[in-house]
């Protein structure tokens, strides 16, 4: 875990209310795909934690949703802008599982952390699948990225309008290794139940700290508490308890 100051490069708004946010400063403790960084914004108590997106050099890419009064202030900063951030948080996804033929599976705003790890995998020589979930066609984003990773990659929308019509769980594949997934927990708890391999599943949790000292993000798996910003955010399939 370092504390650094970063600065910012560019913003670009993606779609209604995604950001791509691309920064540059100290990386070297982000080491593994699915680990996420921690924002201080002025006036606000609470640090604002964000999932990487992607790495290149020293260059640090966040996509986040404005949601609340952090995030839209992020929203507001420009190009030359200071940002202090905690990196090297988290425990990340675990590439040694991913077999062949991984499965990435991303809803909304969790399909940002599997870009690093699809980047990671197609360098590794796996053939990677992509499964990107979203309501609807406007809030499609990355779809062309992945592409150009030279994924195969399927879109979903709830309401059909664009790619596969339902969610995620209406394009899984037959044939995959291990499948690696972020996004919201009803969209986890149907991928749990869906898929037949191995599942590397990231959680989103209020957070306290980020680094493990308040407790305040702890969950219970089957082998005892762990603490989603310091354990987690990614757990095994296999040590999943879900809460009726």
């Amino acid at each position: 875990m370092k504390d650094s100051v970063f600065t910012i490069l560019s913003q670009k708004l993606l779609t209604g209310a995604v950001y791509e946010l691309k920064l540059r400063g100290d990386v070297s403790d982000i080491t593994a795909p699915g680990q996420f960084v921690n924002l201080r914004l002025d006036g606000l108590y609470l640090r604002r934690p964000i999932s990487v997106c992607d790495l290149e050099d020293d260059c640090l890419t966040l996509i986040y949703k404005v949601v609340g009064k952090g995030t839209a202030q992020l929203s507001r900063m420009y190009a030359g802008q200071s940002l202090p951030i905690l990196t090297g948080l988290g425990n990340g996804y675990d590439l040694s599982l991913s077999g062949e033929r991984p499965l990435l599976i991303g809803g909304g705003v969790g399909v940002p952390p599997l870009y690093l790890l699809a980047k990671r995998l197609r360098a590794a020589g796996k053939s990677v699948r992509v499964i990107l979930g979203f309501n609807t066609a406007s809030e499609v984003f990355y779809e062309a990225e992945f592409r150009a990773l030279d994924c195969e990659v399927t879109v979903t929308t709830v309401d059909g309008s664009c790619g596969v019509r339902g969610f995620v769980t209406a394009a899984l594949p037959a044939d995959y290794t291990h499948v690696y997934t972020c996004g919201p927990e009803p969209m986890l708890r149907a991928v749990y139940k869906s898929i037949h391999t191995g599942g590397s599943f990231s959680f989103e949790k209020r957070m306290g700290c980020g680094f493990g000292a308040c407790m305040g993000c702890s969950c219970k798996t089957i082998t005892g508490y762990k603490r989603i910003c310091k354990e987690g955010p990614v757990l095994q399939k296999e040590e999943i308890l879900w809460e009726s």
